[in-house]
């Protein structure tokens, strides 16, 4: 007769076996949340071409309600703190981008309705570059420029 524990043992080694052959063959991919990634956003080369697929336009007006953090000179590149709040009502999305990156997108959140609209995060920057932050209230994009100089390079560098 088996003992308890060595049963178990065998169906959860069982169990793990078949599931590691599912995700190997790709039965398991998670093919949902990947469809729902933007790479037309994350592997656009250059600015505008990442501003034209995440924004829909490289035409954005400047705003005054629209507070980007960011170090003046950044001793490391690779990890830039910026910050991004703004008094605009009825914020769904803030994007930001930085110009001399060879991909220039480097972040794209979407709020839920009611939330604060501020977010904080670390990016990485090849170089000296202006950081673009662009907000979303209701149906129009607006941005904001800074200009961060790196002294030693976060990509590569």
């Amino acid at each position: 007769m088996i003992s308890t524990k060595r049963r178990v043992f065998l169906k959860g080694t069982l169990a793990a076996g078949t599931v590691g052959v599912a995700v190997g063959a790709g039965l398991l991919a998670p093919s949902k949340l990947l469809a729902a990634w933007p790479s037309s956003t994350f592997e656009a080369e250059g600015l505008d071409a990442a501003m034209e697929a995440a924004l829909g336009s490289t035409d954005i007006p400047d705003s005054d309600d629209i507070d980007l953090s960011a170090p003046e000179i950044a001793e490391n590149g690779a990890v830039v703190p910026v910050s991004i709040e703004t008094s605009l009502d009825d914020v769904t999305e803030i994007a930001l981008f930085a110009e001399e990156n060879d991909f220039a997108a480097t972040a794209h959140y979407i709020l839920a309705s009611g939330t604060k609209p501020k977010v904080s995060s670390r990016i990485r920057l090849g170089e000296s570059s202006n950081v673009v932050a662009a907000v979303k209230s209701g149906d129009s994009w607006y941005k904001t420029v800074r200009e961060v100089k790196v002294t030693v390079g976060g990509c590569g560098g």
